[in-house]
């Protein structure tokens, strides 16, 4: 488990022990998904997030499992299944998730990405 900082003092430290826990360019997509979906298999991952890597998937749900972010449940079955869920304490980064979302989709419209603003919301 790799050893986080818990930043004290200094301006902008709460968002410092933000960003090491979701940065990484795949982990927010990844909350995302997950925030949609609820439970998510290895596979619907990988193909949901198509310029991923399974090895890079691999290792942004390895860390945001370390980090007590997501639940990893593998079943003992042929095929092996793998399923992702959000723990209470990953489920407290909704609103974080959401205003990326929203930001995004501001962002997307201002740039004129007609396409990319068709994307359905997980926002409540």
């Amino acid at each position: 488990m790799k050893k986080r900082q818990v930043y004290s003092c200094q301006a902008g430290c709460p968002v410092e022990s933000t960003l090491q826990i979701i940065s990484g360019k795949w982990k927010s997509v990844i909350l995302y998904h997950l925030f949609k979906q609820k439970l998510c298999h290895f596979g619907e991952l990988h193909s949901a997030i198509a310029d991923c890597s399974r090895r890079m998937l691999a290792l942004q749900l390895r860390e945001l499992e370390d980090d007590g972010i997501i639940k990893k449940t593998i079943f003992s079955e042929i095929p092996l299944r793998t399923d992702y869920t959000l723990t209470e304490f990953g489920q407290t980064l909704r609103p974080v998730v959401a205003s990326l979302e929203q930001w995004g989709i501001q962002y997307n419209r201002k740039r004129n990405r007609s396409a990319d603003t068709q994307c359905s919301t997980f926002v409540d």
